[in-house]
């Protein structure tokens, strides 16, 4: 069935100036809207400015990131593979992708190609490790999950998070050959005709009609830098679309998966029913699914959520990505779909739009969505402050750190986080994490609230000291979910620790207690120590010139050096006490 664009009917007068309100409510820049109904285009329409400093209006083919509404279009790659006899629904992604491990060794094995989608793994978003880490790839995120913990069992509750979407895409080049991307260019867009549709936002500004994204940042709206580094997690939330597009998109769900004159399919009844079946009950987050009085409880399909709406089933997905948010909606028994793609991060005007649209279409009496949104916004607000209150008002005066700053200082590093640095700035600490810079406060004790920009929240970070009373832990709460474990970052040995040149100085004979303990170069970046009638043991480059040994817990061995620099000594530290040694030579 082809789109055509309708007169607009009398239910749609007024629309316009109601999206224009609704905008200037939210402090929206621009937003674009398209309705489809019964395989027509009844309205696609720009409204404000793609790009506020040269005044460029929005327009019907203008690009916005629409951020995790991509979700579905990987959920529809996966049951395209199905249909083929590539994948199994129910078949373990271990089958699939024999190195795929998690965290907990039940959902390892049981987890299956379904799981992937519909948000039931056990594990929380974890988002901090991905967002802005230019280095990891797909198959990077593969090699961290098992060092990602899990704050529930499989299948026992749903927690939305990014990813197994991103496995997901991974698992479409294992089983295709083809990447995530190709897969859904040439499979789904394609066939659709979205031609403008593309996965990269540099993409976007190739073009003549792209928005800018904005932020609200201190209650001013400001432009802020597209997000560009979804290479790992692309499959959760890389495509860039307008509403001309997209609406070929909707008409495609709303026709069970058929397009172009109908006789098309992109993937079976079967599979598509599949897809839009609720699969999860989502619990209710003062984020996401407030109940009101319109709606059923909110279900997750498979990257689609799913409820009633007055009584006529609705399946949507939001999307936020930096600067940019929208919402994809469609009513299939009503062969309705909605379309509100804008470029400021984390609005509700496209959510008070949609339902608003919905009660016009439906032929409903009007509810005030808009004023409810608005609240809704205040609101979360409201409680971001109580937040920043309460932790100002648990905080111990008088509580200084236990270390000077210095040694707060170094690398920090988590198997599945990656490296975490701090350094001593001036008289406070700064840190670097996944190219995002954080600043550090002192809180109390050896607690810092640590901050960034990006994510315009305070994070509470904590240091802890092994038995020697060295800081050798960073703990940073993720703040996102409730009941998610702080990250403990381990410190890292300096670099230059793995440097033959450095390692050198230290390599001879020391008188321990009568005998000689020989150390030596072990290959170009570790020392090996000997003692006679002993196993060797390796050291582990720690900080300064101490070393752990490996394979015994609170052991290590520290090099002394005298006045002028050169090693004359070394200190060996157990549990029971300590032995000191001389150079010889």
């Amino acid at each position: 069935m082809s789109l055509q664009q309708e007169e607009k009917p009398d239910v749609l007068q007024g629309v316009g100036e109601f999206v224009q309100e609704v905008i200037k409510d939210h402090d929206v820049p621009g937003l674009a809207l398209a309705i489809v109904k019964d395989g027509k285009t009844l309205l696609s329409q720009g409204f404000g400015k793609r790009n506020v400093a040269e005044q460029l209006a929005v327009t019907p083919e203008t690009l916005f990131a629409i951020g995790s509404s991509s979700k579905a279009f990987t959920a529809m790659a996966l049951a395209m593979l199905v249909d083929e006899g590539k994948l199994e629904w129910s078949a373990p992604v271990k089958n699939y992708i024999p190195e795929f491990k998690l965290y907990d060794q039940v959902a390892t094995e049981h987890l299956s190609v379904r799981d992937l989608l519909i948000h039931d793994s056990g594990l929380p978003r974890h988002d901090a490790f991905w967002y802005n880490n230019p280095a990891l790839t797909r198959k990077g995120v593969i090699e961290r999950l098992p060092y990602l913990e899990p704050t529930h069992e499989l299948r026992t509750t749903w927690q939305y998070q990014n990813l197994m979407y991103a496995t997901a895409g991974y698992l479409v080049e294992v089983v295709d050959g083809r990447s995530w991307e190709d897969f859904v260019k040439e499979r789904i867009f394609e066939p659709l005709g979205m031609s403008s549709s593309n996965f990269s936002v540099h993409d976007s500004q190739k073009t003549p009609d792209f928005a800018l994204p904005y932020k609200k940042i201190k209650d001013e709206v400001k432009l802020v830098d597209f997000y560009d580094r979804f290479q790992a997690v692309g499959p959760a939330g890389s495509i860039n679309s307008n509403v001309t597009d997209m609406s070929k998109w909707v008409n495609c769900m709303l026709n069970k998966g058929k397009y172009g004159d109908g006789e098309q399919r992109l993937v079976s009844e079967a599979q598509f029913e599949q897809v839009v079946t609720p699969q999860m009950v989502c619990p209710p987050l003062p984020t996401l699914f407030k109940k009101y009085p319109e709606t059923f409880h909110w279900s997750y399909a498979m990257g689609w959520f799913a409820t009633s709406y007055r009584g006529h089933v609705m399946l949507q997905h939001g999307g936020n990505i930096d600067g940019f948010s929208a919402l994809v909606a469609f009513l299939p028994d009503d062969q309705i779909g909605i379309i509100a793609l804008t470029n400021l991060n984390g609005n509700f005007a496209h959510e008070a739009i949609t339902f608003s649209l919905c009660d016009r279409l439906l032929g409903l009496s009007d509810t005030p969505w808009n004023e409810r949104f608005t609240e809704r916004f205040a609101e979360l607000k409201a409680q971001e402050e109580k937040m920043k209150q309460e932790t100002a008002e648990e905080r111990v005066p008088d509580a200084p750190p236990s270390h000077p700053l210095s040694a707060y200082a170094g690398t920090f590093e988590h198997p599945g986080y990656g490296s975490f640095s701090i350094e001593l700035d001036g008289e406070s600490l700064k840190g670097s994490y996944n190219d995002n810079e954080y600043t550090f406060a002192h809180h109390h004790y050896d607690v810092f609230l640590v901050s960034t920009e990006a994510f315009e929240i305070s994070l509470k970070g904590s240091f802890g000291t092994n038995l020697k009373g060295q800081i050798e832990t960073f703990s940073l709460g993720i703040g996102l979910e409730p009941g998610v474990k702080p990250i403990v970052f381990t410190r890292a040995a300096d670099k230059r620790m793995q440097d033959k040149s450095f390692l050198e100085q230290f390599v001879g004979e020391y008188e321990l207690m009568g005998l000689t303990m020989t150390v030596a170069l072990k290959g170009e970046k570790s020392l090996l120590a000997s003692i006679p009638e002993q196993p060797a043991f390796e050291l582990l480059p720690y900080q300064g010139t101490e070393f752990h040994v490996k394979g015994q817990v609170g052991v290590s061995l520290e090099f002394k050096l005298d006045e002028a620099g050169q090693v004359s000594g070394a200190v060996l530290s157990q549990p029971q006490g300590t032995l000191r040694a001389s150079k010889k030579g």
